[in-house]
């Protein structure tokens, strides 16, 4: 059987053959086809080309493991993979390079593997448990050089509900922190796994944003923690410095109900 690194590196070497081909639509946007799914919910012909590509390459070096992606569907068991092949579509679509390619493994619903490029900048980010943050394949140590600026992420959808995610930013601002948010769920998990930002919340998300992300952050010594929203099933995410969620505890209650997300 493989060990865990193992699994790691074919992953990241799947993401790597993967960004190349994201780079090729980035360059190419402005003749590419594109659809919405919903307000402000974008689809284009790099998303579907890219998803392709990592199931392929999934299927030939982990056969007969389920997979579940954005744009393709799939089924979330008891031990899948799972692919968001552009996350922050209006980003890409727009000519920012705040989007990524993000590639997770869950066991019992637990994110195990995680991996992140940021195809713009030839970055990829990768994560197993006792691995550290990998850049590139090597270790980096997160690294906050002006503490004293207190910067985090918060993530919104068009699916999330506006005043409740307002009352979330408000209460943030009030406790001092400047809130950002990028609309790429996993390129804010990596500024949060880099020490760019103080961690990432987001009270409406999916396990594909979040899989590869929280991996990052986990094995950067952030607190993670991963519930789902009453009986709907439909994630959340908080990844902190224990000052942010300290709180974030005050001003989103559910999340103290919730020890870390560790592996079982």
């Amino acid at each position: 059987m493989d060990t865990m690194n193992q699994r790691l590196e074919r992953a990241a070497g799947i993401i790597e053959e993967a960004m190349g081909l994201a780079l090729r639509f980035f360059e190419a946007r402005g003749s590419i086809a594109t659809r919405t799914k919903g307000f402000q919910d974008f689809v284009s012909e790099a998303d579907t080309a890219v998803e392709r590509l990592v199931r392929d390459r999934l299927a030939a070096a982990f056969p007969g493991e389920t997979v579940l992606g954005e744009e393709m569907g799939g089924i979330a068991d008891d031990a899948y993979w799972t692919i968001d092949p552009i996350d922050g579509t209006a980003n890409f679509l727009r000519g920012s390079p705040l989007w990524g390619i993000s590639l997770g493994f869950v066991r019992n619903g637990v994110p195990e593997i995680g991996v992140v490029a940021m195809p713009v900048f030839q970055e990829i980010y990768s994560a197993a448990e006792g691995t550290g943050l990998l850049l590139n394949g090597k270790p980096l140590a997160r690294d906050v050089p002006f503490k004293e600026v207190q910067v985090m992420s918060l993530g919104d959808s068009a699916s999330a509900d506006a005043a409740e995610v307002a009352a979330l930013n408000v209460g943030l601002r009030h406790a001092g922190w400047v809130v950002e948010s990028i609309r790429s769920t996993s390129i804010s998990l990596v500024f949060a796994a880099r020490g760019i930002f103080d961690g990432h919340l987001q009270k409406l998300t999916t396990m594909w944003d979040i899989a590869g992300g929280v991996v990052l952050a986990r094995e950067a010594g952030l607190d993670v923690r991963i519930g789902t929203r009453g009986e709907t099933g439909i994630p959340w995410v908080a990844a902190a410095t224990p000052e942010l969620m300290a709180v974030t505890e005050t001003l989103w209650p559910e999340i103290a109900e919730l020890v870390p997300a560790e592996l079982a």
